[in-house]
């Protein structure tokens, strides 16, 4: 018989992307995280994608969370936690661990485990340790699951301090004076490591910057205006990590600028600049998220410093081998010179956080770089690339 003449099976509609939005974490950031989902969620175009929010309690359980937005704010000086979306204080949700299984499962004790569907791109919004720092992209590789943002080795090079101004270093971009301590060096000469950072104050003066090696959102950071201030500021630091990093005060202007990757390359936003904060010593998590000292976008420099920064912010995205996104911040000192500060593979995302700012000002508003982010994600392999 021609396969003419056999009943044909009607056509299956082709099912909407299935995003899961994770965020939360086991980071001193877990509230601007969770803040950050709020924004993401919110942006998605639900007529072109199914979303699947995950949360990550500050204990490490992957909870099932109402979707939401509105419940995903900072109220009276208040970060939410993923505590108070979950669906379940016991339920779990697992990711697979078969690259040719995407399926999504719930289970609660005592209750059969729920499939919740194929995942077919993880929108991670998670900031510092255990989500940002290569971590979770590293589960998501052996899951086969695509990703935005950068993989695991940017990721990693990104969150950790030291590593990422050796790698800046090493392609020609100029970075600050610093030293760090690390865990076992602080643990066997205690005088000796807090020789090194009042070395580094004799060499360049103060203050010196004391912060966390891998920690953002400006959490654990003090700046130490003398030597009265410094045990306080190490041990303020090694609460969020033992490992620390000591920053020499660079005095100029303070300079950011995106970068988003497109299909011939990644390409930087118009720079933005962050004012001194008048009621703070300087720009930290209150200033940033509490109070949202406002930038100046697009920055007011000459065309040829415009031109300059954005060269450099590519550089650094090409140099730690990232994907997708990065904010990169530079300071532009006295002497006319772009001195990188950082990189920031998972950048703030938050309605009033500067990524989406600049390029709201380069004429990509925010549910459109969203939806680029993932389309960018849905189009690149995991593995070996």
């Amino acid at each position: 018989m021609s396969s003419e003449n056999l009943p044909q099976s009607p056509e299956q509609p082709s099912r909407k992307p299935r995003v899961a939005v994770v965020f939360g974490g086991r980071s001193s950031e877990h509230g601007i995280s969770v803040v950050t989902a709020g924004a993401v969620l919110r942006a998605i175009d639900r007529t072109k994608y199914d979303v699947l929010p995950i949360g990550i309690t500050r204990d490490g359980r992957w909870a099932l969370t109402a979707d939401e937005p509105d419940r995903m704010a900072i109220t009276e000086r208040r970060t939410p936690s993923v505590e108070e979306l979950a669906e379940s204080r016991e339920g779990g949700v697992i990711l697979p661990v078969d690259p040719a299984n995407r399926e999504v499962v719930y289970s609660e004790p005592g209750s059969v485990p729920k499939a919740l569907g194929e995942v077919d791109v993880v929108f991670p919004v998670l900031h510092g340790p255990y989500g940002e720092d290569g971590t979770l992209q590293g589960l998501l590789e052996l899951s086969g699951v695509p990703y935005v943002g950068s993989g695991v080795l940017a990721s990693a090079v990104g969150q950790d301090k030291e590593y990422m101004k050796r790698v800046f270093t090493s392609f020609g971009l100029k970075v600050g004076p610093y030293v760090v301590i690390r865990p076992r060096e602080w643990q066997l000469d205690e005088a000796a490591a807090r020789k090194k950072i009042i070395d580094l104050a004799g060499e360049h003066g103060w203050p010196l910057f004391v912060k966390p090696a891998r920690a953002g959102s400006s959490i654990g950071i003090t700046k130490v205006d003398d030597l009265d201030g410094l045990d306080e500021a190490i041990a303020e630091a090694q609460r969020h990590d033992p490992k620390i990093l000591v920053e020499a005060a660079l005095r100029g202007r303070e300079i950011e600028c995106g970068v988003l990757e497109f299909e011939d390359g990644p390409r930087a936003s118009v720079p933005a600049e962050i004012p001194p904060p008048e009621a703070h010593a300087y720009y930290d998590f209150e200033a940033k998220y509490i109070d949202s000292t406002p930038g100046l976008v697009p920055a007011p420099l000459t065309p040829q410093e415009t031109a300059e920064v954005q060269r450099l912010a590519v550089d650094a995205f090409e140099a730690a081998s990232c994907e997708g996104l990065v904010r990169a911040d530079f300071f532009l000192t006295e002497d006319g010179d772009f001195v990188i500060n950082e990189i920031n593979t998972l950048p703030g995302f938050t309605p009033i956080s500067m990524y989406p700012a600049m390029w709201k000002a380069s004429g990509i508003a925010y549910p459109e770089l969203v939806d680029r982010l993932i389309q960018a994600a849905l189009h690149r392999p995991t593995g070996l690339r």
